[in-house]
Order: C-alpha cells, then sequence, then structure tokens
C-alpha cells in the first residue's frame, strides 16, 4: 500500500465523525432526551479518558518493566506535563471565557453605548464545551493518527488498516460526544459549525498519519495524549455539573453506563489488532 493510500485511510478514519455531528441539529430535543444524551457522551469520554491513559502508560510501563529510568523519568514527566495542562489549561480558558461573557452582559452607563454593541459576541457555554471537547478529541486523534502512521512505516500494513477501521469506527461516535452539550441546551449548531467541530475533531488524524510515517517518536505521542487527557478529563467534570441539574439520576446512571459500554464495543477493534 502506497503513503498515499495510507494518508487518505487516515483521513477517512478521522472524519468518520462527521457520523455523529448531525445529532446536534435535532429541533426541541425533549428534557429527557437531551438528560440522556449529556449522560451517554459523559460515558463515551470516559472510555476516552481510560483509553487515553492507557496508551499514554504503556511506553512508560515498557521501560519500567526493562528498567530503563531515563526512557521512565522522559515519559512519565511528559505525561505528567500534557495532563496538567490540558486540565489546567481548560479551567483558565474557561475562567477566561466567564469573565468576557460577564464583561458584555454588564450594564452600560447613561448615554453609553452597551458593552454588547461593542464587543465581538462571545460563545455560550454549550458551545464552548462543544469546542473543548472536539479540541481534546483531536489531541488525542493526532496520536492515532501517528499509530497508523508509524504503522505503516514500520510496514505492519494488516495492523494500520486495522487500526483505521477501528479508530474510524470509534470516531463516529466521538461527533455524537461533541454536539451533547449543544443538544443538552437545546442550541442547534449551523451547518458551518458542524463543519468546523468535525475538523478540529476528526482532522488531526489525518495530519497524525502523515507525520506518524516520517516520525516514530514515544515521547511526542506521550505528549499529545496527555494534553487530551487532561482536556477531556475537565470537559466530563463539565458535564456532570450539567447532569446534576436534570434531576434524572437513573435516566443519567443508564445513559452514562451505555457509553461507557459503547465505547468499549466500538473500541474492540483496535484491541484485536495488538495496539
Amino acid at each position: 500500500m502506497s503513503s498515499a493510500n495510507v494518508v487518505l485511510l487516515g483521513a477517512i478514519a478521522g472524519f468518520t465523525i462527521y457520523l455523529g455531528l448531525p445529532i446536534g441539529r435535532l429541533r426541541t430535543p425533549t428534557p429527557r432526551l437531551k438528560a440522556g444524551l449529556n449522560a451517554v457522551a459523559i460515558g463515551i469520554l470516559v472510555f476516552l479518558v481510560w483509553d487515553v491513559l492507557a496508551h499514554a502508560w504503556e511506553p512508560v510501563d515498557g521501560a519500567l518493566a526493562g528498567h530503563d529510568w531515563g526512557s521512565v523519568a522522559t515519559g512519565g514527566g511528559t505525561l505528567a506535563v500534557g495532563l496538567t495542562l490540558g486540565l489546567a489549561g481548560l479551567v483558565h480558558y474557561d475562567g477566561w471565557m466567564a469573565r468576557r461573557r460577564a464583561a458584555a452582559a454588564r450594564p452600560a452607563g447613561p448615554g453609553a453605548a452597551a458593552t454588547t454593541e461593542l464587543a465581538p459576541a462571545t460563545r455560550s457555554q454549550a458551545g464552548s464545551l462543544a469546542l473543548m471537547i472536539a479540541t481534546g478529541i483531536g489531541l488525542h486523534n493526532f496520536a492515532e493518527g501517528l499509530a497508523i502512521g508509524n504503522s505503516a512505516a514500520k510496514g505492519e500494513l494488516s495492523l494500520a488498516v486495522l487500526l483505521i477501521i477501528g479508530f474510524g469506527l470509534h470516531n463516529a461516535t466521538e461527533g455524537f460526544g461533541i454536539v451533547a452539550p449543544l443538544a443538552a441546551e437545546g442550541e442547534r449548531p449551523s451547518w458551518p459549525t458542524l463543519l468546523w467541530l468535525g475538523l478540529i475533531g476528526g482532522g488531526p488524524t489525518f495530519l497524525g498519519t502523515i507525520v506518524g510515517q516520517h516520525l516514530v517518536n514515544d515521547t511526542l505521542s506521550i505528549a499529545f495524549l496527555g494534553l487530551a487527557a487532561g482536556s477531556i478529563l475537565y470537559v466530563v467534570i463539565e458535564l456532570l455539573a450539567v447532569a446534576r441539574k436534570t434531576g434524572l439520576k437513573t435516566l443519567t446512571t443508564w445513559c452514562i453506563l451505555a457509553g461507557l459500554l459503547l465505547g468499549f464495543a466500538t473500541d474492540a477493534v483496535v484491541t484485536a489488532a495488538g495496539a
């Protein structure tokens, strides 16, 4: 298989994320449906946190078994820094966005133009969450693309194809996770917005496949996985806060479980490939 074909298949694996995004355009979903969508997204994202950290820790675990303390320090330190930046970075970003929204809503004095007339429109909280999810998944998918490219570069084409199939199935569920906060708040994103969110979330698989064919580097992969895990973990915390407000504990519990099982199910092909 040529390098161009591997890259093409990597792009397909990434852009299956668009299969789940149109759910965000549901018209007037019921409160139970909104709560259920939010909870399923939490389950999928909880699985992703586990999956990402497991892959990020794998090289460190191998170095520990081989008593390669230099690699342990490098890999473990990289994971810790990436996880911290991914989680703490979004905390500060969300605080900055909250201050912007507060400033935009502040009433103007007599005879003065309202702040909202002069300031650019700020993104809603649900829109910010969707963007955060897409960014976190994009970082995760870049690492997945690296795995596809690395497998092809090593001549393991059957593994590369299995990874492409598995990641493609997995990304289809991730698209649903991105738009769940919007559906939960009854916001219908425009088609250009869905296109943009899909590019952020799925495009990095394509880019990672290109880079992975020319660069085999565990530290780089760990860094992106750490960033992804931190950012997704922050979003899970936010979505749990949304779930608590619904008061539908039983529905939320079962839907979180469904999302978690769905994550494991779509990851089965990747696991069978030995990734």
